[in-house]
């Protein structure tokens, strides 16, 4: 009888230990928007032994938290820009691995077709996140919209703009909720990955765009710092950069998001 107990338990113990599965699982927060691209990774890392889980997160604070706190293993949504200011402001222990596409911030309208249609106070909403905000104050100036204080790098609110000839009412949101502002205000700038979930074209539906070279803008994969060198996560890194996931990109977002590939260190000057 107790050999045959002892029997039973160590079948349970390599049934709970994954039925002697070699392939490793990582937790990957994402985006609705990144999500395709993601299934693509997700299909290829499995011939390399790597199992990834795609967990989709609805706003661009808590795939961080997440990712501080091991609820997750890796996430992918973010700008360099937002991921610097954000654990800064929360002294997060994070650290980019590796670059993805970035996704040009865009003036959209559903009562201008150009910014000349634009009329004196006119309300116009932004992302409130203060990495988006900035980035939404450039594109303004960059449209001939506004002017913002000399030396302005995407750093402070509206209170660095020194000139607002139209008058234009520039009301703040959450960046989600940017898209939604589309019913009431002439305009709002939305980002792409918003407003591909809110079905718009970022490449046809914009009234003004900003360019896709713009580096603290490029999109990366981050991890906690303590785990960033492992060999699953520089392999991911690694399929995401492949010529396969590259083409995809390319094909299913046709110029919404363009792929970066490059070295993290390179783009972030290390």
């Amino acid at each position: 009888m107790k050999k045959l107990l002892f029997t039973l338990a160590a079948l349970l113990l390599f049934i709970i230990t994954g039925c002697g599965s070699d392939n490793e699982t990582v937790k990957v927060g994402t985006t609705t928007a990144e999500t395709p691209t993601w299934e693509l990774v997700k299909e290829l890392a499995a011939e390399e032994g790597i199992e990834i889980e795609i967990i989709q997160f609805s706003d661009y604070v808590q795939p961080n938290i997440a990712l501080d706190n091991g609820e997750i293993d890796l996430n992918a949504f973010q700008t360099i820009s937002y991921f610097e200011s954000f654990i800064e402001e929360r002294d997060l222990n994070l650290s980019a691995i590796g670059t993805t596409p970035i996704w040009p911030m865009g003036i959209y309208s559903d009562k201008v077709g150009e910014l000349s249609e634009i009329e004196d106070g006119a309300q116009i909403i932004v992302p409130k996140e203060p990495t988006n905000l900035g980035r939404a104050l450039m594109l303004l100036q960059k449209a001939g919209l506004i002017t913002l204080e000399e030396g302005f790098a995407g750093d402070g609110g509206v209170e660095a703009i020194t000139e607002n000839p139209k008058n234009l009412e520039i009301v703040p949101v959450t960046a989600g909720q940017t898209a939604r502002g589309l019913q009431d205000a002439t305009a709002a700038l939305i980002n792409s990955d918003v407003a591909i979930a809110a079905g718009l074209n970022p490449t046809a539906d914009p009234v003004f765009r900003e360019d896709d070279q713009n580096v603290p803008y490029i999109n990366i994969i981050a991890a906690h710092t303590d785990r960033k060198d492992e060999e699953a996560f520089q392999k991911i890194v690694e399929i995401y950069h492949s010529d396969e996931v590259t083409s995809f990109i390319e094909k299913e977002y046709e110029g919404a998001a363009v792929p970066v590939i490059r070295p993290i260190e390179e783009v972030l000057g290390e």
